[in-house]
């Protein structure tokens, strides 16, 4: 595992895999790793021949400066936990290597980025195409690996790979779970000891749901998970939406869409978490 810092440096390596006609598989990261970023590097190593992992925190998709400054950030940490996966390249660079100068692009993702995370974090998927576009860039990979807990970046990082003409493959992976259910996020160590025995309840709850649909009625489901949530000592939704997997509008009723996925944010104190569930997926219903 070789671990460079400059982009210059990073082509460099890359151009020898490249001329061997190797195929490279890209994940990005903002660090603070943990085994559902283990998984998305496992499954590029299954589906590339080269594996490169940025580890990058994007001070330009957090709209809230205390959220910045608390990202956690321990390359060392990082690195030793890399190295325990098939990780050929990482890149770790500075924020003035990504940005040597202010990147003033305005992308238009339209009614994908004006819900649900979009509503509640304005600029923040701007600031996540500004950063993907520019690691795209630099690392060109032919396929990129993104988990499916950030449902809604991953529908709009497909649209600007599009809308940019990028001939990269988004490859999206399935959600990994602590053994409770919580679904894995480098905020989760931020979450006191109590708040973290009580987050299980997002999961569990949005499975449970899943029991009642389409018998119950979507603003029901809404309602019935919303409510459960709240009544969890130090849980507090932020919003539950059931929505089209991909237009990612609300549906109001079950037969509205043959995919569709319940995105959900809600707070453990100051600590923010998000997780879906998928009601329909074309022939498949949970």
């Amino acid at each position: 595992m070789q671990v460079v810092h400059t982009v210059t440096a990073l082509q460099a390596l890359l151009e020898n895999h490249k001329q061997g006609n190797k195929s490279i598989g890209f994940v990005p990261t903002m660090g603070a790793l943990h085994n559902g970023h283990l998984s998305l590097v496992e499954h590029a190593a299954s589906k590339s021949d080269i594996v490169v992992v940025s580890i990058f925190v994007n001070p330009t998709q957090f709209n809230n400066a205390k959220d910045l400054d608390r990202y956690p950030r321990d390359l060392n940490t990082d690195l030793e936990a890399l190295s325990s996966v098939k990780c050929d390249i990482v890149f770790a660079p500075s924020v003035e290597e990504v940005y040597p100068e202010e990147d003033s692009r305005q992308f238009n993702f339209g009614s994908l980025e004006t819900v649900m995370e979009g509503r509640y974090r304005p600029g923040h998927f701007n600031g996540v195409a500004q950063v993907v576009s520019r690691l795209f860039d630099m690392v060109k990979p032919d396929k990129a690996f993104f988990g499916l807990k950030d449902f809604q970046q991953l529908v709009i990082i497909t649209e600007m790979t599009k809308q940019l003409q990028l001939p990269v493959k988004i490859v999206p992976c399935d959600i990994v779970r602590e053994a409770d259910g919580l679904a894995m996020s480098s905020r989760n160590m931020l979450l006191t000891d109590k708040q973290r025995k009580n987050a299980p309840a997002i999961a569990r709850t949005l499975f449970e749901s899943c029991n009642f649909a389409p018998d119950l009625s979507v603003e029901k489901i809404k309602k019935q998970v919303e409510e459960t949530i709240n009544a969890t000592k130090g849980l507090e939704v932020e919003y539950f939406e059931i929505v089209d997997g991909y237009t990612l509008q609300p549906v109001d009723n079950w037969e509205k869409s043959d995919y569709i996925v319940g995105c959900i944010a809600v707070f453990a104190g100051e600590i923010r978490l998000i997780d879906n569930v998928t009601y329909k997926n074309r022939d498949h219903e949970c």
